[in-house]
């Protein structure tokens, strides 16, 4: 039975351990799979380790694997604490991942195995799809369950970005994934031709701007003010920052369709909302940022608020390059090349894995009952590997993309192309090694923290944090 006088820690303890694992898996598999795009016949003959069927896999890992458990565990963590109550139905908390792991688990055969529906970031088959409905459902239920129960009148604004996450994911793939079912394995969307391509990346792209950037964001508003041990820079920015953001993320999808058959107006308005979204995307970053104001010398000792603070300097960079590569001009050069991969990486490693690894460093100390992580040293080491990584990983596909675009347009006098597509796919070539390397930097950093989280659990053990007997006037718990 729940024992009403203390938060539930066990579920976000569970989630908290379950990302650093997700997160080794899943960054194992991206470097498989760069290493298969540098040598093509690495493993060969063997179907269900193709690069084809691991880059799906590699994608749901780190995203729904990782960054999902990341996500569960904050959002939990931040609710209790900034309500001042236990969490909401703690067997129904329980289910969200025990189902949770279930759906990885389901994903990590499937996918080897070619069982896919073909929809980028939705591959999942229909009975998959209905298991994560179910759990995403009782994750809303259990989360603003505990905001109806709260003890402090104020909804800190950290728990908007997470409901506005959650209910919005819930709909995006409640929509993008109806399907007809052919068989236990096999279904057909229920769009057609280039309503299916809309509805697919009006879920695709909001799935970067929920998934990976309201839930986050949602995380940078209640961990970089505690590590930081100052207020949020400006609370009415926000709020301001949270209803702009929602509003306006939701028309960019069209800008995945630049020059296709979508209609030209949708592709338009797709550009136009894209380039809006700088405004709220920078104002969050700001106000990140300054939430160091008078604590500015934090960050050469604590290479916690290193990550946290860099993470906002990459959600920034990408929050500029996500709306300049949507331009219809721009995005002539880019599109199909590895600039898009640069870009995605520079948003993925650069700000949600950075991000995470804050938050996990700040919460299993207090989960297991530990004054602070096994290693500090190995924290910083992990920072600056992982950095180096990002910035050759991005690099290189930066300079990849633009030499690709610019090789494929390339036209001799007659009109006749200058360059074949293979000597493109040569000149690539050691562009895929420095990211191979940038890549193998990044996981190496994350095996570091992996030791570190295991010897700081070995060290505590378990706790559970006394509720205050009466709420405080503030939400910052």
């Amino acid at each position: 039975m729940d024992n009403q006088g203390t938060f539930n820690y066990k579920v976000v303890r569970q989630f908290a351990v379950m990302t650093v694992v997700w997160g080794v898996v899943g960054m194992l598999v991206g470097v498989i799979i760069a290493a298969e795009l540098l040598w093509p016949d690495l493993l060969q003959g063997i179907p269900w380790l193709s690069y084809g069927r691991l880059r799906p896999l590699h994608t749901n890992a780190v995203i729904f694997a990782f960054g999902g458990c990341a996500l569960f565990a904050t959002s939990y963590y931040c609710a209790q604490r900034t309500c001042q109550v236990r969490l909401f139905c703690g067997p129904l908390a329980a289910v969200t991942f025990w189902g949770w792991q279930i759906v990885i688990v389901l994903a990590a055969i499937t996918l080897p195995l070619g069982i896919t529906s073909g929809k980028e970031y939705a591959e999942l088959e229909w009975p998959i799809d209905l298991l994560i409905a179910v759990v995403w459902v009782s994750y809303a239920v259990v989360f603003f369950g505990t905001l109806a129960k709260r003890k402090v009148e104020h909804i800190y604004v950290a728990n908007w970005f997470f409901g506005g996450f959650i209910l919005t994911v819930a709909l995006l793939h409640i929509v993008n994934s109806a399907a007809m079912p052919a068989s236990l394995w096999k279904s057909y969307s229920a769009y057609a031709g280039v309503q299916d391509a809309m509805v697919q990346w009006w879920y695709g792209h909001n799935a970067v701007g929920f998934f990976l950037t309201a839930g986050f964001l949602g995380m940078m508003y209640y961990f970089v003010p505690k590590q930081a041990e100052r207020p949020i820079y400006s609370y009415r920015l926000s709020v301001v920052h949270f209803w702009a953001l929602i509003f306006t993320y939701m028309w960019a999808g069209p800008h995945h369709l630049h020059f296709t058959a979508l209609p030209d107006w949708t592709q338009s308005i797709g550009m136009v909302f894209s380039l809006i979204l700088l405004a709220p995307s920078w104002g969050g970053m700001i106000n990140g940022i300054m939430t160091l104001s008078g604590a500015w010398h934090k960050l050469r000792e604590d290479p916690i608020l290193k990550f946290l603070i860099v993470s906002l300097s990459f959600y920034g960079m990408s929050t500029f390059e996500g709306p300049m590569m949507s331009i219809k001009t721009v995005n002539a050069l880019s599109h199909y090349t590895d600039w898009t991969v640069g870009h995605v990486h520079s948003g993925a490693l650069g700000w949600v894995a950075f991000i995470t690894f804050g938050c996990i460093y700040y919460l299993i100390p207090r989960l297991f009952g530990r004054p602070q992580m096994h290693s500090i040293r190995l924290i910083t080491l992990h920072f600056w590997v992982a950095t180096l990584g990002v910035v050759l990983y991005i690099t290189a596909m930066w300079i990849a993309g633009v030499m690709q675009g610019l090789m494929w347009r390339a036209t001799n006098a007659d009109g006749t192309l200058t360059y074949s597509f293979v000597e493109s796919v040569k000149s690539t070539f050691p562009f895929y090694a420095i990211r191979l390397v940038g890549g193998t930097m990044f996981l190496a950093g994350m095996l570091v923290m992996a030791y570190n989280v295991a010897r700081t659990i070995a060290a505590g053990r378990a706790v559970e944090a006394p509720i205050p007997a009466l709420a405080p006037a503030s939400a910052h718990a």
